[in-house]
């Protein structure tokens, strides 16, 4: 059965995008997971603990998650149909 290259690519964007946008707040209020984000903020410019940080998180983590996940969604297809 055929993954929906366009669903896939959606749904791993906007999960990644919340957890991105949750972790920033999270660790903007609590110093937890603040490693986690400094890491990624040298990868995703702006990215920073914070509402505003958490906003730009979420915009860049769903943009990448969603690229990745078709690519990961048409090859899978690709190799399944052979």
């Amino acid at each position: 059965m055929a993954l929906d290259i366009k669903g896939f690519a959606i749904a791993g964007g906007v999960l990644w995008a919340i957890y991105m946008f949750l972790m920033a707040l999270i660790s903007g209020a609590t110093d937890y997971g603040i490693g986690f984000v400094y890491a990624l903020g040298n990868l995703y410019v702006g990215y920073q603990p914070g509402i505003i940080g958490a906003i730009v998180g979420a915009i860049y983590g769903f943009i990448d998650a969603a690229i990745g996940c078709a690519v990961f969604a048409w090859l899978y297809n690709k190799v399944e149909s052979k």
